[in-house]
């Protein structure tokens, strides 16, 4: 009975979602064990644990908020591509109260605000206008720089608050940045697994029609699921902003809406719409980022560097589809079917 149910949930862990993006992940850092001496050194400095492994957690947390937002959103049949210009006015917001002499909390607060104000926004153009979500996100997407750059007054800001920088740069034995991102996952979570609105969000993504008539307020979920994905896009402005020690509306999140949206179709997201998977996200987006590394690590040349990315991440999405699937569970069947002595 035990080696029964231990194979049946091998079988459906092999079949799951997640299975491929956790397989990528682990070829990638197996193959930096090779290429980058080092790699897995962990050194403990002044109470701090340091190391490659560290870097990409702490840079990836950032990555990871934004997907898990975007993920949420593509479940409706959404999308949002404003996610990093939502990062940069974040950023600019905060930074200008520090700059301003405001205290971090109050900081903190206002980038958030300034978050939901950007998530409301897109949310009521999607689902109360009724804007192509594409269209919709693409305006503040367009706009959104421009905005922070009337934040800022065109200037790239700086500031040196000890408190406000330990939030991207300071350490609890690990980063802050990582404590924020188990929180976050954790909120996101019960939220979405453990109450009604994960439930209505699948729903509304399978049938959006057949949702509104079994009593669900699609326009309200919709709405929901921006002003959370603008939220979480704030968080991630901040803990930048917070790491550069700056405030730059031109660069601050710029291209990540693009690794959001590759994150969530490596973790096993449908672009569809319907059931979605939180944990494929994330460790979809520790993907991306732990990629990222591997290829500054070894010399890449900045303007190879997205062709590189592009063709890794192809692969690994082709090796998700049905086809891929179908074509191995035909060719296992073959091994098993065959003789004995053909195997041999």
């Amino acid at each position: 009975m035990d080696k029964s149910k231990t194979k049946i949930l091998f079988s459906n862990f092999v079949n799951s979602k997640i299975f491929w993006p956790i397989v990528a992940l682990v070829a990638l850092l197996l193959f930096n064990v090779f290429m980058t001496p080092g790699f897995f050194s962990v050194q403990i400095k002044d109470g701090h644990l340091y190391g490659s492994l560290l870097d990409i957690l702490n840079h990836a947390t950032p990555l990871i908020l934004i997907s898990i937002g975007m993920t949420i959103v593509i479940a409706t049949q959404g999308i949002d591509i404003s996610v990093g210009s939502i990062i940069a006015i974040s950023a600019a917001v905060a930074a200008t109260v520090i700059v301003d002499g405001g205290s971090v909390l109050v900081a903190v607060l206002a980038g958030i605000v300034s978050g939901v104000i950007c998530g409301a926004w897109n949310g009521f153009l999607v689902s109360y206008i009724g804007i192509q979500p594409m269209v919709g996100t693409l305006i503040l997407y367009i706009v959104g720089r421009g905005i922070a750059q009337l934040i800022t007054a065109g200037q790239i800001l700086t500031f040196t608050s000890p408190s406000f920088v330990f939030i991207g740069t300071g350490y609890w034995f690990v980063p802050v940045a990582c404590f924020v991102a188990i929180a976050i996952i954790a909120i996101m979570y019960l939220l979405m697994r453990k109450t009604s609105l994960g439930l209505f969000v699948e729903s509304i993504g399978v049938n959006k029609t057949a949702s509104r008539f079994s009593g669900i307020n699609a326009k309200r979920i919709i709405f929901s699921t921006y002003v959370i994905s603008g939220i979480l896009a704030s968080i991630a402005g901040i803990l930048i902003c917070s790491n550069i020690k700056c405030a730059d509306a031109n660069n601050a999140g710029l291209w990540l809406e693009l690794d959001a949206i590759l994150a969530t179709v490596i973790g096993g997201t449908s672009m569809n719409g319907g059931r979605f998977y939180l944990g494929g996200t994330i460790v979809g987006a520790l993907f991306i980022q732990t990629l990222t590394t591997t290829i500054y690590s070894l010399g890449v040349p900045t303007q190879v560097t997205l062709v590189v990315k592009a063709v890794i991440v192809i692969i690994v999405c082709l090796i998700q589809t049905p086809a891929f699937h179908k074509m191995f569970e035909k060719k296992r069947t073959a091994v098993q079917l065959k003789p004995t002595g053909e195997n041999k």
